[in-house]
């Protein structure tokens, strides 16, 4: 369990350790218990062939606000099922997810994350299932 009461920078550097998310540039801008949010600055790495960002750059980012939702000050938690549905074509620089816990039981977590990009387009709608490992 990560302790809900710890700085920022320290849930950063917890979470550094996620190397794929990091090296795809997914940041922590806020990380309590049940609620993330996190940030991905877009660049060409991100990009398609067709020059459109990756589904699969907008899942990581969903993903990984996902796991600090439900892993910041509860039992160490893994997701068992994930539903994504894409909105909208991103137009900004930036991706914003926000996560946020829907229901917390004894072994299963419910949490919605919502993608959206700096120009405040929503972009993604993530619905995820975790286990807690306990």
């Amino acid at each position: 369990m990560i302790d809900e009461n710890l700085p920022i920078e320290e849930v950063r550097a917890i979470f550094a350790k996620d190397q794929f998310a990091t090296m795809a540039g997914c940041t922590i801008v806020e990380a309590s218990k049940h609620h993330a949010v996190c940030e991905m600055t877009l660049a060409d790495l991100h990009r398609n062939a067709q020059g459109g960002i990756m589904g699969g750059a907008i899942f990581t980012l969903a993903d990984f606000a996902l796991a600090v939702s439900v892993n910041v000050g509860q039992p160490d938690t893994v997701a068992i099922d994930n539903n994504i549905r894409y909105l909208s074509a991103p137009k900004g620089e930036k991706l914003i997810a926000t996560a946020r816990m829907d229901k917390a039981g004894r072994s299963l977590a419910f949490v919605t994350v919502t993608v959206t990009d700096d120009t405040g387009r929503d972009v993604a709608v993530m619905t995820a299932t975790g286990f807690r490992k306990a």
